[in-house]
């Protein structure tokens, strides 16, 4: 039975064969990352890994356990994209007990990226801000000591590259492999059609609406890439979706419904600010308010300002895109104008 919190440890049934482990995160906002363990007599697939901390570890542990399984009798992980509360556990694990990790192909250039010797956290996003005219969050960034050393162990290649629209068999289904870029440019989620079931990772979420290209190596138009991906999923028929955070929902269609209109007014305040005599995506962003609870920008932490500010940049690149701003660069600054 599902608890009323989605993040309350355990492992939950979804549907004959199909299990829900929520993994803890060290965030306040995101508190845990669903794993979902496809169980059967003959083998044991998990979809996503979680984070490679120790706290994690035991709650996957104790989870398994549960299921008469132990991280020893996983047979592959199918991992939706490289992030590291998805990923990083998955190459521990496999350092522990040589599991196969299969991941997406266009995550190529920000894996090699990530497995490069002496790699930092922040480096493009950084970059990012600097083109948005956001100087001062570049130094509040540095300040909060959230650019840091990457731990390359955890970003080792996976054993298998996934292409889109292939398909990956476990003893008692057949999962297709759905390329879906714009949270990352090689996010992928997981059809099964026969069970009706979606494993969205974090493309899809309930309740909230993922970053935008926040990742090592991003697209050139990731908001559109995501607009785009959207789009894609809509046309397959209705799923049972099952998030990467968040409560499993019915209906991926009436989410994804949700989501572009939420990206739609997002788009028309986006414009408007710019109407109001923005220039800057920095500009922009201060002008309008985030999350469900519309919070002014200045209240933002360091991080929330960064990504607040990127995803801004993104709303207004797509408006370029549509033909009703233009935009110019002047002294490394993209400046925005109708």
């Amino acid at each position: 039975m599902e608890p009323a919190d989605w993040t309350t440890p355990g492992a939950y049934q979804v549907t004959d064969g199909v299990y829900r482990i929520p993994l803890p995160l060290p965030f306040d906002g995101l508190k845990a990352v669903n794993v979902y363990a496809l169980v059967s007599d003959e083998d044991l697939t998990l979809i996503d890994a979680g984070w490679a901390l120790e706290a994690a570890r035991t709650q996957l542990d104790e989870a398994l356990a549960t299921l008469d399984r132990d991280v020893r009798d996983i047979s592959r992980f199918l991992v939706t994209h490289a992030h590291r509360d998805h990923y990083t556990q998955a190459a521990a694990i496999r350092r522990e007990c040589g599991t196969h990790v299969a991941l997406g192909v266009h995550e190529q250039d920000s894996m090699r990226d990530l497995a490069t010797p002496g790699a930092v956290t922040l480096t493009e996003q950084l970059n990012v801000l600097i083109r948005c005219g956001a100087e001062e969050i570049v130094a509040a960034v540095h300040d909060a000591m959230l650019v840091n050393a990457v731990n390359t162990e955890d970003w080792a290649a996976p054993d298998e590259w996934i292409t889109d629209g292939q398909e990956l068999a476990t003893s008692n289904r057949t999962l297709t492999a759905v390329h879906t870029p714009g949270h990352t440019r090689g996010h992928v989620v997981f059809a099964d059609f026969h069970h009706s079931l979606l494993f969205a990772g974090d493309h899809i979420l309930p309740h909230i609406t993922p970053s935008i290209g926040f990742e090592k190596q991003p697209g050139i138009a990731p908001l559109q890439d995501y607009l785009n991906s959207l789009d894609r999923i809509a046309q397959l028929t209705d799923l049972r979706l099952l998030p990467a955070h968040g409560p499993v929902t019915e209906s991926s269609q009436e989410r994804i419904t949700e989501l572009k209109q939420h990206h739609e007014r997002r788009l028309q305040k986006t414009h408007e600010a710019v109407q109001n005599g923005a220039i800057t995506a920095y500009d922009t962003a201060q002008q309008l308010t985030w999350t469900r609870r519309e919070y002014a920008f200045a209240t933002l932490d360091a991080f929330n300002s960064m990504l607040a500010t990127i995803e801004t940049a993104h709303h207004l690149d797509v408006l370029v895109l549509r033909g009703e701003l233009s935009s110019n660069v002047i002294g490394g600054v993209t400046h925005y104008t109708l």
